[in-house]
C-alpha cells in the first residue's frame, strides 16, 4: 500500500480536480478556476518549508519566532518549466544572520518538497528577522 494516494479527474478543458484524502484540490492550467500546476507547487513549497523552519529553529533552542511568511516569486523558461525559485522568509523574531542560516540549512534537509525537487530549482531563501 502506498503512503500517499490521490485521484485527479479533468472532466473537460484543463482544470483537474484531485482528492487529497479528504480535501479536493483545484487546479487549473489556464489559471481560470484554481492556481496553475507551477504556482501550486511553489505554494506547496512555501508551505512545506515554513513548517520545517520552525522544526529547524527548535532544534537550535529558537521557539519562540512570532509569525512567519514567505513571500515566494519564481522564474519560467521558455517551455514554462520552473527555472527559479526564490523566498523571501520574514520571521517575527529577532534572528542575527548566522542563526537565520543554520536555521534554513536545517529546514532545508526537513522540507519534503525542498528534497523532492531538483537540485537546480530549490528555493534560494533570503530571511528577513525582527519583521513583525
Amino acid at each position: 500500500m502506498s503512503d500517499i494516494e490521490t485521484t485527479t479527474v479533468c472532466e473537460d478543458g484543463y482544470a483537474c480536480t484531485s482528492q487529497v484524502g479528504d480535501f479536493d484540490l483545484q487546479i487549473d492550467a489556464t489559471d481560470e478556476t484554481g492556481p496553475n500546476p507551477n504556482a501550486a507547487l511553489v505554494a506547496t513549497y512555501a508551505s512545506c518549508f515554513i513548517p520545517a523552519f520552525r522544526v529547524g529553529a527548535s532544534q537550535r533552542d529558537e521557539d519562540d519566532l512570532g509569525t512567519l511568511q514567505i513571500d515566494a516569486d519564481a522564474d519560467l523558461d521558455d517551455d514554462d518549466d520552473l527555472a527559479a525559485i526564490r523566498f523571501d522568509l520574514h520571521v517575527g523574531a529577532a534572528l542575527d544572520d548566522d542563526t537565520a542560516a543554520e536555521i534554513v540549512e536545517l529546514a532545508e534537509g526537513i522540507c519534503h518538497v525542498h528534497s523532492a525537487v531538483r537540485e537546480e530549482l530549490r528555493a534560494d531563501v533570503t530571511v528577513h528577522a525582527d519583521a513583525f
